[in-house]
């Protein structure tokens, strides 16, 4: 099949995004209504920043983050352990011609920011990089 006007290689398709914002709004609807009982869930609350599906729609990956990131490991373990309840109910609020299936990875986008910044601010950059500007003066 034919790539259409402005569908870049590598970048999600405007139905790709539209679908994954729907599921990423029942699966935070469901979540935080309590309608999935886990003890390891008891009491957490999690956020579904991201919903990423695959160019068939058939597979959601589902990017979550516990508040204050606390068992984030064991939270993802029990979300993963409801994948088939999960998707039953995301299933019975969305109208689509086949049910995604779910897959929870844990959230380390910002994790990576703070990483990246520290190392910005890390005198070696710092160095090199005074040391860059210094040479363009010349």
């Amino acid at each position: 099949m034919a790539r259409t006007r402005g569908e870049s290689a590598g970048q999600p398709s405007q139905r790709q995004l539209r679908v994954g914002e729907l599921v990423r709004k029942e699966l935070s609807d469901i979540l935080s209504r309590g309608e999935l009982s886990d003890p390891e869930l008891a009491g957490t609350i999690i956020t579904v920043p991201e919903v990423r599906m695959t160019p068939d729609l058939r597979l959601a990956t589902c990017l979550v983050m516990p508040l204050g990131g606390q068992n984030a490991g064991r939270v993802v373990n029990a979300l993963s352990r409801h994948t088939k309840f999960l998707r039953g109910q995301v299933s019975r609020r969305l109208t689509m011609k086949f049910s995604p299936d779910l897959r929870f990875i844990l959230d380390t986008r910002f994790d990576d920011d703070d990483r990246i910044g520290r190392l910005l601010g890390s005198d070696t950059v710092r160095r090199d990089l005074d040391d860059d500007a210094a040479g363009d003066t010349d």
